[in-house]
């Protein structure tokens, strides 16, 4: 997919076709990362259960994953359960999970459809058998699509990520001689997909919660006081604008942006 698909999908003469206008398709984030936070607070703030705010988080996450396969992102990661959130309350941990498996068989065609690969990074073996099926049978499913690839992160943390790497590398044999970054970043999560160029946080928080400690060494930051349950369309957009008004040094002086690299 590309821009032209997201202009023909977005209503004509709405803000989000001005947005979408706006947008440098040569110029794109090859990595779009999301620190998914707010639920809570959107719940709190309406009276309502917690578990409410996760409810309404999924038309979110809808929102954006079609949005980012249109836009033709290659890459879309959405933090959705950290290795600590197992700390909160076991109701609310057994709620995300019975959502996490509504939200896979509802969508699953719909994925199909826009070409997406799902693809889940974390401690997948810490999860319930039921919930590793359903994410097995959601990535074979969709594992021949070649557009946008949605990683979502489960019990996942960036320091874990970063021990398994580790290990990995050990049990490959890898000498220390052998080993630098390029030859380490084989072994993470998301080995084989670019960086993320953009991280993307609700809510507020100016912090990464341990998320792609690896991966986000260069990238972006955009933080938004949206809560994650009414983040939508146009505030990816507007994240995407901002993102490519910024000159991207690498450490360098003056040196181009280098968007989607």
């Amino acid at each position: 997919m590309a821009l032209t698909d997201l202009l023909a999908w977005v209503p004509s003469g709405s803000p989000d076709e001005a947005l979408a206008r706006r947008i440098d398709a040569d110029r794109l984030p090859a990595h779009v990362a999301i620190i998914m936070d707010g639920n809570g607070r959107w719940a709190a703030r309406r009276h309502l259960p917690r578990v409410e705010g996760h409810r309404a988080g999924i038309e979110a996450v809808r929102d954006v994953v079609e949005t980012s396969a249109r836009l033709g992102l290659r890459v879309l990661t959405l933090y959705a359960f950290s290795v600590e959130n197992w700390k909160r309350p076991a109701t609310e941990v057994g709620t995300l999970m019975t959502l996490l498996k509504r939200y896979l068989r509802l969508e699953i065609d719909a994925l199909t459809k826009n070409n997406i690969r799902f693809n889940v990074v974390g401690r997948r073996e810490g999860l319930a058998p039921d919930i590793q099926h359903e994410l097995g049978s959601a990535e074979q499913r969709t594992s021949s699509n070649t557009g946008t690839i949605f990683n979502i992160a489960l019990n996942y943390g960036g320091r874990a990520e970063i021990v398994d790497a580790a290990r990995r590398a050990l049990t490959a044999g890898l000498t220390p001689d052998q080993l630098d970054e390029q030859q380490f970043a084989r072994f993470l999560y998301t080995a084989g997909q670019p960086d993320p160029d953009l991280l993307i946080r609700t809510s507020g928080e100016l912090r990464v919660s341990n998320f792609l400690l690896w991966q986000i060494a260069y990238a972006e930051i955009w933080v938004t006081d949206t809560l994650w349950p009414d983040f939508r369309r146009r505030h990816l957009l507007e994240a995407i604008i901002d993102y490519q008004k910024r000159d991207r040094r690498y450490g360098g002086i003056n040196q181009p942006a280098l968007a989607g690299r």
